[in-house]
């Protein structure tokens, strides 16, 4: 599910989701991830993806939890620092559509500058904490 095609770069935010109704991001409704896409729109293309459909990324990028949000720029992946051990990805829901606004405006910033990782803007206490859990190592 393609909000909007209007992006003039290549910076894509990618949603993995367990259903294509998933309403999960914010607590709220995908009108709200509608709402920060139109916002957002200069700077980045945001894609609601089933999980189920692409198994490859699923397990590449270990998307255990859902819903999870991975970010590229140029076909790159672009990793924040959340202050959790992974850095690849954002596990759980945003606690509010200016977290996940600020959060895409730090990545493109930091893309401009051709940092391959740049650090969270996001409060600590709002990031969602787990324990990663290896398998067959």
């Amino acid at each position: 599910m393609l909000f909007s095609s209007s992006c003039c770069n290549d910076f894509f935010v990618f949603f993995a989701c367990s259903s294509p109704h998933c309403s999960c991001f914010f607590g709220l409704c995908n009108a709200k991830l509608a709402k920060a896409e139109r916002e957002l729109s200069r700077m980045a293309a945001i894609f609601l993806v089933e999980a189920d459909a692409v198994p490859i990324y699923v397990q590449y990028f270990d998307i255990s939890l859902i819903p999870a949000t991975v970010f590229f720029f140029n076909a790159k992946h672009m990793k924040v620092d959340y202050g959790t051990p992974d850095h690849t990805k954002f596990i759980g829901a945003f606690h509010n559509k200016q977290d996940f606004i600020d959060l895409v405006e730090v990545i493109y910033r930091g893309t401009v500058h051709e940092k391959s990782i740049v650090n969270c803007p996001i409060p600590p206490e709002r990031v969602p904490k787990y324990t990663l859990l290896y398998k067959d190592i």
